[in-house]
């Protein structure tokens, strides 16, 4: 609940010495303390022999994988299930041209030429070649399910005994865009059917089951997916001990890196001290880095992680002073002093505002040193561009509160897109990978193009859903609840129905704009993908487990971050 402090002047504000009232969320303190701060990285001669004999065993064990990816060339359609599977275990960017090629021929074979595949009959192997088809931008009809449903349109009814095949549709239907009936029919036929049958069923498939009805693969976190289908794919009587012998060491492996990088930042947070300067603000460095991860979790893009998670820890902060903490006139005078972007501002500013201006310019100081470095300095232009938009947007909404305005539904949204943060994340993320992204591939995401819209439409109304009635027992501006509410004079109940459709309808805005002809290379387009996956795992069922980490994320966190697999 809110709790109200009175905060000496002398402590963190400039001025006569008076208190000034304000606000505390209350939010839950980290859970993570000095954890990360006490990881030391292995150094000694045992340890570096040790790591020398793992890479040359996961290159033995690619070599291992790679032929028997071959040995099916002549029937790619053999291979399907051991493409899903290297996918879902993460370790797909170890074999990213064989299995391009694979799919590739298997587009052409069955939906280009039209020569068909006796094996790609029954409803599993249809559904999957659709999903692997689909997640890499093939644009595949849908029209090849119409031969599993009756004369009436519906999905006949001997399909509801075949478990795996319910699985499998179930996890295509989510790859649908808009128009696609027969996949709206799908989603709904699999969904019943197996939320009927699935306490009847045994391990593994049980622990399948119920873990796609939580989380569909393609909208789950690759990363923290992986590491739960490590323990999956072992329990199938079936796995490939080459596959699951490489899972394991290439999970852990990673591990180790981004347990160093987490290191490295730990250190930077904790000589900010905001923990002690400004103890009103959420204090989630750890769940930052876990965001991103989820974004970028590859070995080589360390700049990337390095950049994005202090962008975020500090726009969470940001955040905190606008909603949270700041009074109306002191917000003003800082949402000028970052339009301005000069370290001399600091000191029109209050007190605790300066501690976190200095750090914020620092940090687009190293930006900056970094693009200049490789030659990009010109980047840096629209990654202060998106913070600026992000703190105009932030004062809109302390306004709107300040006023006691009640936005029509449409200038809600104008403003929460940008404020939900993740264009500035996206901007983030694309300057931050500058070896593949052009100056107009900058333009095109600054200009906010359709799938980047989805998914901040994504991002806010699982916000607003999760947040609005603890922000309400605040004081806290209207959020789209509320204004649909005002706007529409329909029922809370009939808000959160509605929103999460549109939720739905942007997903399949999202999947769209990852088919083929696409508007920019598929990893950029990935990695908005990525983004929108993040959302909708910290979100889900109505939590907001970014700011509650102490409920279900810790868990992520840990399976993620600190516990290797055996």
């Amino acid at each position: 609940m809110s709790q109200v402090l009175a905060i000496p002047t002398s402590s963190l504000s400039k001025g006569t010495g008076h208190a000034i009232e304000c606000r505390s969320a209350g939010y839950h303190p980290s859970i993570w303390e000095d954890y990360f701060l006490k990881y030391t990285s292995p150094s000694n001669s045992v340890d570096d022999g040790h790591d020398q004999q793992a890479e040359r065993e996961i290159q033995k064990l690619k070599d291992e994988v790679k032929r028997l990816l071959y040995a099916n060339a002549d029937k790619p359609s053999l291979n399907l299930d051991a493409i899903d599977q290297i996918q879902r275990l993460g370790i797909a960017h170890h074999f990213a041209s064989e299995i391009d090629h694979m799919l590739k021929q298997l587009n052409e074979t069955c939906f280009v030429h039209n020569t068909g595949d006796p094996d790609i009959n029954d409803l599993y192997t249809a559904a999957l070649l659709f999903r692997l088809l689909r997640q890499h931008g093939y644009r595949i009809s849908c029209d090849m399910f119409n031969k599993f449903t009756d004369t009436s349109g519906k999905f006949n009814e001997k399909h509801a005994g075949d478990v795996q095949g319910l699985l499998s549709l179930y996890e295509a239907s989510h790859l649908r865009v808009h128009g696609e009936d027969v996949l709206d029919k799908a989603l709904s036929f699999c969904s019943t059917h197996l939320e009927s049958i699935k306490e009847q069923l045994s391990p593994p498939l049980a622990t399948q089951v119920h873990h796609a009805l939580k989380q569909t693969i393609c909208r789950g976190i690759p990363r923290l997916d992986a590491r739960r289908y490590i323990s999956m794919y072992e329990a199938e009587p079936s796995h490939n001990e080459a596959i699951m012998s490489l899972a394991k060491l290439d999970f852990n492996r990673l591990q180790k890196q981004h347990q160093e990088e987490l290191f490295d930042l730990a250190r930077w947070w904790m000589d900010l001290d905001f923990k002690k300067k400004l103890p009103f603000a959420r204090d989630r460095l750890v769940e930052g880095y876990f965001w991103i991860l989820g974004v970028h979790f590859e070995p080589e893009l360390v700049v990337a992680r390095r950049m994005m998670t202090k962008v975020i820890a500090l726009t969470s902060v940001l955040d905190d002073i606008y909603d949270v903490y700041g009074t109306y006139e002191e917000l003003e005078l800082f949402t000028q002093a970052i339009q301005r972007w000069d370290i001399d501002c600091v000191n029109e500013l209050t007190g605790y505002m300066q501690v976190f201006y200095k750090a914020l310019i620092d940090v687009y100081v190293e930006i900056e040193e970094v693009l200049a470095f490789i030659g990009r300095s010109y980047c840096l232009y629209y990654a202060i561009e998106a913070m600026k938009r992000q703190a105009r947007c932030y004062f809109t909404e302390a306004k709107w509160m300040h006023q006691q305005h009640e936005p029509t539904m449409d200038e809600y949204m104008s403003i929460a897109l940008v404020s939900s943060g993740y264009p500035l994340l996206a901007i983030t993320s694309f300057v931050g990978m500058s070896e593949t992204v052009t100056k107009d591939n900058l333009d095109w995401l600054f200009n906010d193009p359709k799938i980047l819209e989805a998914s901040t439409v994504v991002c806010r109304l699982m916000d607003d859903l999760a947040t609005h009635k603890f922000e309400q027992s605040r004081q806290h501006a209207d959020s789209a609840v509320q204004c649909y509410m005002r706007q529409h004079g329909v029922t809370e109940r009939e808000v959160e129905s509605d929103l999460r459709k549109q939720v739905e309808d942007a997903w399949k805005d999202v999947n769209e704009e990852c088919l083929h002809p696409t508007a920019v290379a598929m990893p950029l387009l990935m990695w908005i993908l990525n983004l929108t996956r993040v959302m909708d795992v910290l979100y889900k069922d109505g939590g907001d487990h970014y700011t509650n980490p102490h409920i279900t994320l810790k868990d992520h966190i840990k399976s993620m971050l600190m516990d290797p697999v055996q």
